[in-house]
């Protein structure tokens, strides 16, 4: 009687054992999983972040060209303007030119 109480207690002790190892394997896994799943996040937010940059930078370079070509613009109403203020200019000393003689 005494030995088959021993027997059974050690069979319990060794299920309950096999039992903790059992919930610390799955533990672990569930650790492990979470890992994995701040790092997928973690990678997920970089790359979000870097793409918005990425697209920040890329209008920043549009908005800049877009100044410069107003800046062309500018430019060339000014040449356009001046060409006319001396073209008429030079065409009006012509015209005394030729009336001198």
């Amino acid at each position: 009687e005494r030995e088959r109480e021993r027997e059974r207690r050690e069979r319990e002790r060794e299920r309950d054992e096999r039992g903790r190892e059992r919930r610390e394997r799955e533990r672990e896994r569930e650790r492990g999983r979470e890992r994995e799943r701040r790092v997928r996040e973690e990678r997920e937010r970089e790359r979000v972040r870097r793409e918005r940059q990425r697209e920040r930078e890329e209008r920043e370079r549009e908005r800049e060209r877009e100044r410069e070509r107003e800046r062309e613009r500018e430019r060339e109403r000014e040449r356009t303007t001046s060409s006319a203020e001396n073209g008429s200019s030079e065409s009006n000393n012509s015209q005394a030119k030729l009336h001198s003689f």
